[in-house]
């Protein structure tokens, strides 16, 4: 009985679905219920997500399906509309014990379940391919348009997101340094949402 071969694409996949899965797994645990601002995952998002991304379009612009990079960046592009959406809907607290912020728990689990679902939807064709020696329905994980619109959505969401994240910590610390400047104070004030202040 000939010995079946592995496709090269597969362990690329479950790279990415192993780092997707942990991400999901993180984000579901903190969008529920009032967060810390942590000084050092906002920058893990907006470093690796975009990585990440290149990596995929890089795979997707030399791939045969030509919808695949334009379901990328239109994923991209509404992450982005949703992650504005999310910030305005974030509520944000400055207390002597830190900065706090309460994110919508509906948005942010709902994205990461519907990536979840395409993993695992994905992974089921997988494994109901017998020869995996030729790319069967689930080798193409990586660069199938849907599975790409969706993770498009994901970073675009997460990326900006942790940008707004980051921009609220900055204006925070302004104010708190033109505060102690000018001896007054401090009054916590509510922070506009990345294109509310023009």
């Amino acid at each position: 009985m000939q010995a079946t071969a592995v496709h090269p694409s597969v362990y690329t996949s479950l790279a990415i679905a192993a780092f997707i899965l942990w991400r999901m797994y993180s984000r579901v645990r903190r969008v529920i219920g009032r967060q810390t601002l942590s000084t050092v995952r906002p920058w893990l998002t907006v470093t690796l997500f975009p990585l990440l991304f290149v990596l995929l379009a890089v795979g997707a612009a030399m791939s045969q399906q030509p919808m695949a990079v334009v379901a990328l960046l239109s994923g991209a592009l509404l992450g982005v509309v949703l992650g504005i959406i999310g910030h305005r809907l974030t509520t944000f607290e400055v207390t002597p014990q830190g900065l706090f912020y309460t994110p919508n728990a509906h948005l942010g689990i709902a994205l990461s379940l519907l990536m979840m679902g395409r993993i695992a939807w994905r992974y089921f064709q997988i494994s109901m391919v017998v020869d995996t020696s030729t790319p069967g329905p689930g080798m193409g994980f990586a660069n199938s348009p849907l599975t790409l619109l969706i993770f498009g959505t994901l970073a675009g969401y997460y990326v900006c997101y942790a940008v707004g994240l980051l921009r609220w910590q900055r204006q925070v610390r302004t104010g708190a340094a033109v505060t102690a400047e000018s001896g007054a104070t401090p009054i916590a004030a509510p922070i506009a949402a990345p294109g509310e202040d023009g």
